[in-house]
């Protein structure tokens, strides 16, 4: 382990002064801003890249983050009014953006920031791999081992071993574990229909 990697272990124990819980071994960069750092809870073998900015809005609200978790730089996380859950062995690239929360805007002439927020359930499961840039927004459930493509913008509820991209994000690819194979998009819709039919 390099010098600066030594001294990110060195933060991660005086973080566990200020997180709810930090486990062993894992290391911090240095963080941009922490909100309510007792509502953070870190596995073992978290290792966070500096520049993370971590907001738990208020004493409901959590960030949970499992064992054996890489983060990249510059990651933000906005957690409002219940737990934002990121499962073990996920890994999450540089310029990400996690939230379970939105601003309400159906107040015309009020200044956006001064409208309540709107939260909305945000897990991340098992082994997902989340690309440089992307925004995970309020009201996404992303099954095992997904993976989210560079720059994706991903809201909604996705299954185990999808493949997710673009903005707005969609599946393209599926793993089908009953036939060992990945399927395209198209193969995925014939499959369903396939299945639709079998039930008629």
């Amino acid at each position: 382990m390099n010098f600066q990697k030594c001294i990110w272990v060195m933060r991660a124990f005086v973080y566990k002064i200020v997180f709810k819980k930090v486990g062993f071994p894992s290391y911090i960069g240095k963080p941009i801003y922490i909100r309510n750092g007792k509502n953070i809870i870190l596995g073992n073998k978290v290792r966070i890249y500096p520049g993370m900015r971590a907001e738990i809005v208020d004493k409901n609200s959590y960030l949970a983050i499992g064992n054996n978790v890489s983060i990249g730089q510059n990651f933000h996380v906005v957690s409002y009014g219940e737990k934002l859950e990121i499962r073990d062995n996920t890994t999450i690239s540089g310029n990400v953006l996690i939230t379970n929360c939105d601003h309400s805007y159906s107040e015309i002439g009020t200044h956006i920031l001064l409208q309540p927020l709107k939260r909305d359930t945000t897990r991340i499961g098992e082994g997902c791999f989340i690309g440089y840039g992307a925004v995970i927004q309020a009201g996404t459930i992303l099954g095992k081992q997904c993976i989210i493509g560079a720059n994706s913008v991903v809201r909604g509820n996705f299954p185990d071993y999808a493949v997710i991209v673009g903005s707005p994000a969609r599946i393209i690819k599926i793993y089908d574990p009953e036939s060992k194979v990945w399927m395209s998009h198209t193969n995925i819709e014939i499959s369903a229909h396939r299945r639709r039919a079998c039930r008629c």
